[in-house]
């Protein structure tokens, strides 16, 4: 690994690759994606996250559509490079220490971005110890912080290791990586001789230092009982730590709070889409928070087909993801036939799997995340009788859905339970299948596979979102509440189609936003896919020209080092 390094990316989770389960969702998506394209650029960066050998998890769905899980498996050493050396970490007065893995991530110009990936599983650690890097977001609150003590410190104590002296900048995506910012104070102090570090440290450190939240709600902050870190962590510095995570607007509570951690020891906090930072800046208003909207990396995400079609019209995508926007010049058949490409693959893939017998003639609408009950996958059930009789009446339909519930959410695991056993009641006019364990590369499939993606968060609690996009680049439009990027990307019957209207945010919207739906589906959607194929092929070109073009992690990191990084 050579030194040239001058920024630090780090992550709970980073999706490598497919078969490395370093991931559970669109964070870890967005943090790879990240990196892919930071290599693309040749950018001077380099990212630090865990090892996670147990992975997420697999998931099983029994006949009754509940879930259950089991730990994924995969042999480290055939995708990663063990590097010489150890460090330590100190957790609840125990020296835990740690190797490091590495992984390239390779660019599309030959340039490389590497990962360290902090691996406990050691004979020298005790055995509760060597399960701290087993599972992504696995076990109680103890377990969690103990991982945040080993990301954060741990992972700049590996940097020092490793020869990267010289960092300029360390990005914390989300506030698990907080307590790297205590860390670095504690370098500062060491190096000019003081015990503990002042206030001319707290400056020099905050301009090191940038922060990416996702969180648009505050039950989502990252936090921990006082008593519980004064025991993980130490009584060194704990006192300090703890007015670092304090609120100036309501003061310290008794919680080690990672959130406000990060947004006191950052120069540049970002929210992740325009309204985002909105709702951010409502919710810590005594601090400056700008935007710069996720995207994805169109060289993974766009399908074969697309990636044939645009290697002919649009030479030099990959390296020019904004040349994208030409994609109106390719004439609709070639894009009706690569989509034909994809739909085949996907439907496939679900008579496999469920046997639900789908035809590659029938419109075809996609649900596939995070199976949290905010994300409201169940909206376009809320009136099973009023979803037959728009396929009835306006054309055939067919629903597929995929997404994990985390094993320690009961309503989510139930929610995901509710769709799977709606599947009878919409027999026999309608089919529908849910396809399990939803991850990489069946992302790849549904976002690119079916003729319209489907969103239906409850707004704001959509950050951003990224699946709309990966869809985009592939040509399929969204039909999504306006929440998130969608409130950027949305061109109503150019890009796709809005669900409802901005409405206060607190109110019950999901009888109105059903309405919408159906609304949408039936009166403009449906009809247009089966009366004016045409006009359903420019909207899709449409969501690759103006979609593709900017909601891309190319113009994302090229804000980051404009904005955050050197600006």
């Amino acid at each position: 690994m050579d030194n040239n390094q001058l920024i630090a990316y780090f992550s709970m989770e980073i999706a490598l690759r497919p078969e490395i389960p370093t991931y559970s969702g669109g964070l870890g998506i967005l943090a790879g994606d990240t990196l892919r394209s930071a290599a693309d650029l040749g950018l001077p960066l380099m990212a630090v996250t865990l090892l996670h050998r147990k992975g997420y998890f697999y998931q099983h769905l029994d006949a009754a559509g509940w879930q259950t899980e089991e730990p994924v498996e995969w042999v480290v050493e055939d995708f990663l490079t063990e590097l010489p050396g150890r460090v330590a970490v100190t957790i609840e007065g125990r020296e835990v220490q740690l190797r490091v893995w590495q992984y390239l991530v390779e660019g599309v110009k030959g340039d490389s971005v590497p990962v360290c990936l902090l691996d406990a599983d050691l004979p020298e650690n005790g055995e509760w110890d060597r399960r701290l890097t087993h599972y992504l977001y696995g076990g109680d609150p103890h377990y969690r912080l103990c991982q945040e003590i080993i990301l954060g410190i741990g992972g700049v104590r590996a940097l020092r290791m490793l020869g990267h002296d010289t960092l300029e900048r360390f990005h914390m995506n989300e506030g698990h990586a907080a307590l790297l910012a205590v860390e670095l104070l504690n370098e500062q102090a060491a190096a000019a001789g003081r015990p503990v570090f002042n206030a001319e440290d707290l400056k020099t450190v905050r301009e090191m230092c940038v922060f990416t939240t996702h969180t648009p709600v505050p039950a989502g902050q990252d936090q921990f009982p006082w008593d519980m870190a004064l025991r993980v962590i130490g009584q060194n510095g704990v006192a300090e730590m703890h007015e670092l995570s304090c609120c100036d607007r309501t003061g310290c509570s008794n919680m080690l709070n990672m959130t406000f951690l990060a947004l006191n020891m950052s120069h540049y906090i970002n929210g992740v889409a325009k309204k985002h930072a909105e709702v951010s800046r409502h919710m810590f208003a005594e601090y400056h928070i700008e935007a710069i909207t996720n995207g994805v990396h169109a060289p993974t995400w766009v399908s074969p087909p697309f990636q044939r079609l645009f290697d002919v019209h649009i030479p030099g995508w990959r390296e020019d993801n904004f040349s994208l926007r030409y994609a109106l010049s390719i004439a609709p058949q070639e894009i009706w036939k690569a989509h034909a490409e994809n739909k085949l693959r996907l439907i496939d893939r679900i008579n496999r799997e469920t046997n639900a017998g789908f035809d590659t003639g029938t419109f075809t609408v996609g649900f596939a995340r995070r199976a949290a009950t905010y994300k409201r996958a169940d909206l376009l059930l809320h009136d099973i009788e009023k979803l037959k009789a728009i396929a009835a009446e306006r054309g055939k339909l067919q629903i597929v859905y995929a997404g994990k519930a985390h094993p320690q959410d009961r309503p989510g695991k139930e929610f995901v339970q509710r769709i799977f056993q709606a599947q009878a009641s919409l027999k026999p006019e309608i089919k529908m299948a849910y396809l399990v364990n939803y991850d990489w590369e069946l992302g790849q499939l549904m976002t690119a596979g079916v003729d319209l993606w489907l969103n239906t968060p409850q707004p704001p609690m959509e950050a951003s979102g990224t699946s709309g996009m990966k869809a985009a680049m592939n040509g399929v439009p969204s039909l999504s509440i306006l929440d998130g990027w969608w409130i950027e990307g949305c061109i109503d019957g150019v890009t796709g189609w809005p669900i409802g209207v901005h409405s206060p945010e607190t109110a019950d919207r999901t009888p109105a936003d059903a309405a919408s739906l159906y609304r949408r589906l039936g009166e403009t959607i449906v009809p247009l896919f089966y009366g004016d194929r045409s006009g359903f092929i420019e909207v899709m070109r449409s969501a690759i020209a103006l979609n593709g073009s900017f909601f891309n992690t190319q113009r994302m990191v090229l804000q980051y080092v404009s904005n955050a990084y050197y600006g």
